[in-house]
């Protein structure tokens, strides 16, 4: 799972009928440095590629959020599908120490 701040939404006006219901966000994902502020504090940008993830939970801009990528973000589904991220989490606070 990585840690994301939802930067925005992306709009199609067509997609698969398995995905009604969810909508499709601007993720960007943050540096560890940026873990235990989150939360609290909009985070800046980081400089990791912002990804597209499907959210059927209700995040919105702003949110902090856990997504899986890959195989993990299609084993929910009964069916193949293809999306790259999977929004699984929002959090309401986030306290980071690593070992």
């Amino acid at each position: 799972m990585r840690i994301g701040h939802v930067i925005g939404k992306a709009t199609m006006a067509i997609q698969q009928p398995s995905f009604k219901g969810g909508r499709w966000l601007l993720v960007n994902p943050l540096d560890a440095a940026q873990f235990n502020d989150a939360c609290a504090n909009r985070p800046a940008l980081s400089s990791q590629p912002t990804l597209v993830v499907y959210d059927n939970l209700g995040a919105g801009e702003g949110d902090i959020i856990g997504f899986v990528e890959g195989a993990e973000a299609t084993a929910p589904f009964d069916h193949p599908i293809p999306i790259d991220a999977l929004n699984i989490a929002i959090f309401d606070s986030l306290s980071y120490h690593p070992f």
